[in-house]
C-alpha cells in the first residue's frame, strides 16, 4: 500500500485548518464594523476610540493565530485563491490605448488628486465654495480607480515601474 500523499490534494485537518483560519480573518475584518455601528448608535467619542483601539490590538493577535491556525500550507493556498481573483481584475496590456482614451484617463488621473492636494486650501482662500459632500468624495475615488482600467494595462506597468528603482525608460 503506498503511503504517500499527494502534495496537491490538501488533507482533512488541513482543509479544516483552513477554513478555521478564514473563518477568523472574516472576524477580524468584520469586528470593525463595530466601529460605524457604534457611531451611529451615538456611542461617545472616548469610547469610540477605545473600541477602535482594542479591535487594532486584537485583530493583531488574531492575526497571529490565523498564523497558528493555518500553517504555511493554510497561507499559500489562500495566497494562490486571492491571487487568482485578483490578477483577473487587473486590465491586460493593449496595444495601444488611443490619443482620446489616453487624454480621458490623464484626467481621469490627475483631476481628483489635484483636487485632493487643494481642498484644504479651498476654504481658506474661498470660505464656503466646496461642498463636503461624500458623495463628491467617492466619485473621485471611482474616477481615480477608473482611470487606470481606462488607460489600460500598460498604465499598471508605468505606474508599477516608479517603485522599481532600478527601471528604466525605453522609448520606441
Amino acid at each position: 500500500m503506498d503511503t504517500t500523499q499527494d502534495p496537491v490534494t490538501p488533507t482533512t485537518t488541513a482543509n479544516w485548518r483552513f477554513k478555521v483560519g478564514v473563518a477568523i480573518i472574516c472576524l477580524m475584518l468584520g469586528s470593525w464594523l463595530m466601529v460605524p455601528l457604534a457611531a451611529a448608535l451615538d456611542v461617545p467619542g472616548s469610547k469610540v476610540a477605545a473600541l477602535t483601539g482594542v479591535l487594532f490590538i486584537s485583530n493583531k493577535v488574531l492575526l497571529l493565530l490565523v498564523i497558528a491556525v493555518m500553517g504555511k500550507a493554510g497561507f499559500a493556498e489562500l495566497k494562490r485563491k486571492i491571487g487568482g481573483y485578483v490578477s483577473g481584475m487587473i486590465p491586460t496590456p493593449v496595444d495601444e490605448v488611443g490619443p482620446l482614451r489616453h487624454r480621458i484617463g490623464v484626467v481621469m488621473f490627475c483631476l481628483p488628486l489635484l483636487v485632493s492636494f487643494l481642498e484644504p486650501y479651498f476654504d481658506n482662500f474661498w470660505p464656503g465654495l466646496r461642498p463636503n459632500l461624500w458623495q463628491l468624495q467617492l466619485l473621485g475615488d471611482l474616477m481615480f480607480v477608473g482611470s487606470f482600467f481606462v488607460l489600460g494595462g500598460n498604465f499598471w506597468e508605468k505606474a508599477h515601474a516608479l517603485f522599481v528603482r532600478k527601471a528604466r525608460v525605453v522609448s520606441p
